[in-house]
């Protein structure tokens, strides 16, 4: 087993989706991806998080986390969120993105929607974590399968290990950018076995 293989965790993990307001595709510049990246791995090196899988495309986060006991997923996307927002506004207004004042102004009047006293709010506020019971490996790789293949569907790459921004990578052998905590599937048939080999 590679030093970030783990098991099949015991107990349970949550698949969360973090949406931006009204889906405005933030992601597509390197400065932004790369906010996001570090904060997962900030979480997972400071607070104990464990990133099964992940996906970032555009307008979303995919997520595949266990946290710390005590702490569920509604702590997780609570302080993720109030982590990420700053860092991507930063990233916004020091790029030179032509659509860094639309951008701006939609994160405003969603904020003045929701009478909130920040000036600007990147995420959508409603999520519901999905509980996936690790005794059932099926479900869990089957989730990992899903989240991945997220940018071929998209039509982004061929082949989900192609795609740098998701734990793909990972699970194919290589190294992604986010430190994730790589479950090896133990026995049945799974497209993620090769990773046992090495």
């Amino acid at each position: 087993m590679m030093p970030d293989q783990k098991p099949i965790p015991g107990d349970a993990c949550h698949f969360l989706t973090l949406n931006v307001v009204d889906r405005i595709d933030v992601f597509t510049r390197p400065a932004y991806k790369q906010v996001i990246t570090r904060a997962i791995n900030h979480f997972i090196e400071m607070h104990g998080v464990s990133v099964y899988a992940w996906c970032l495309m555009s307008s979303h986060l995919h997520l595949l986390i266990k946290t710390k006991e005590g702490y569920g997923p509604a702590w997780f996307e609570r302080d993720f969120k109030k982590f990420t927002t700053p860092e991507v506004l930063k990233a916004i207004q020091t790029e030179g993105d032509l659509r860094r004042e639309w951008m701006l102004q939609r994160f405003e009047e969603f904020s003045k929607s929701l009478k909130k006293i920040e000036k600007y709010h990147l995420w959508q506020t409603c999520n519901s974590p999905l509980h996936i019971d690790c005794q059932q490996p099926k479900l869990l790789f089957d989730k990992i399968e899903e989240i991945h293949e997220n940018p071929v569907r998209h039509g982004i790459v061929d082949v989900p290990e192609n795609y740098i921004y998701s734990s793909a990578r990972d699970y194919a052998g290589l190294r992604g950018p986010v430190n994730v905590a790589v479950l090896t599937p133990g026995s049945g048939k799974s497209r993620f076995k090769r990773i046992s080999s090495n």
